[in-house]
């Protein structure tokens, strides 16, 4: 073959080597059970047997995460700018575990570790307006802080708990979405360049089709 020939084989095999290395996408892979000693052994039998990995286009592993197995339901009423009405305030939603620094929907750094999501309303005032486009969030809370998965908290209790996992004044929101994908588990980007994970989450004897932020900030 010639010296021609040889140098744009080669040429081909670089410029291919180069597109595979790059053509990382985002996904969703279904992991065992959540076994970390860090999370109370209550709150680990409280969740569903098996967990999601998400991992985003630029192969990086955002979180794992793993819902609790059946969620009591409320009677389903209207509540302003809320979305996911069924769920009654404080409840236990999951667990999620960041494997290296994040953010929560705010902004704040996030340690990595295991945190529990308790679901909550942004109160309806005037310092709150305009933060998301809803009123829906999952708060975290450091997984050994929070030992009572059926545990019920007001909401200033709530606030104080996840505040340990901001070390801050604030507490660490994560933002429920409208659901993206039916109650299909899957990962996508929107116009905001926020990162949503989408699944089912079981509300009484209903699959709830379940979205929310798990990278990515509110609009500035």
């Amino acid at each position: 073959m010639s010296k021609i020939g040889n140098t744009a084989i080669l040429f081909f095999f670089v410029v291919a080597s180069g597109l595979l290395g790059t053509a990382q996408t985002a996904k969703v892979e279904v992991i065992g059970s959540l076994s970390y000693a860090s999370v109370p052994v209550a709150v680990r039998k409280a969740l569903q047997p098996q967990g999601y990995r998400i991992t985003l286009d630029d192969g990086s592993v955002a979180a794992e995460i793993w819902l609790r197995r059946g969620v009591a339901a409320q009677e389903k009423k209207e509540v302003p700018g809320a979305i996911y009405s069924q769920l009654a305030e404080s409840t236990l939603v999951g667990v999620i575990s960041f494997p290296t620094a994040a953010t929560d929907y705010r902004g704040q750094s996030i340690k990595p570790g295991t945190y529990t999501l308790r679901y909550a309303l942004l109160p309806n005032d005037g310092n709150h307006l305009g933060v998301a486009p809803n009123r829906d969030f999952l708060l975290l809370i450091p997984a050994a802080s929070d030992p009572d998965p059926d545990a019920t908290y007001k909401f200033q209790q709530l606030v104080r708990l996840s505040c340990q996992a901001t070390g801050t004044a604030h507490p660490g929101p994560m933002s429920l979405v409208q659901p993206q994908n039916g109650t299909e588990a899957g990962i996508s980007k929107d116009e905001d360049e926020h990162w949503i994970f989408s699944t089912k989450l079981t509300v009484g004897s209903a699959d709830l089709p379940f979205s929310f932020v798990v990278k990515g900030t509110a609009p500035q």
